[in-house]
């Protein structure tokens, strides 16, 4: 079973920037998608982003789109989420998720923590 291990998260205040990264424990195949979920205090658990391995198509939620890039580094085994602009609403706790389904739920991170503040 695949193990991810995120990185990244922490403090900022709106408006800034932010990097995620997600990294598999063994070889991922080109099918493979990796992508994040977030969880903000009171929520559920909603989609972010994702991406496929083999041909780096992506996906995003709308209320990132145009603010959050995901990519992958294959030789790597890891992805990333660039967070810019970041807002308020931004805040919860990210979780790097993967899977052979769009989104994928199969396999879940530790979780990050991003704080954002006004």
């Amino acid at each position: 079973q695949v193990q991810l291990t995120e990185s990244g998260g922490g403090s900022v205040q709106a408006g800034g920037s932010l990097r995620l990264s997600c990294t598999a424990s063994e070889r991922l195949y080109s099918s493979y998608i990796l992508g994040w979920f977030r969880q903000a205090p009171g929520k559920e658990r909603e989609f972010v982003a994702a991406v496929r391995q083999g041909t780096g198509g992506t996906t995003y939620a709308d209320s990132v789109k145009g603010r959050f890039t995901i990519s992958r580094d294959r030789a790597e085994n890891t992805a990333y989420l660039q967070m810019n602009s970041l807002k308020p609403e931004d805040t919860a706790v990210y979780y790097c998720t993967g899977g052979s389904s769009w989104p994928p739920r199969t396999v879940w991170g530790q979780g990050a923590q991003v704080t954002v503040s006004s």
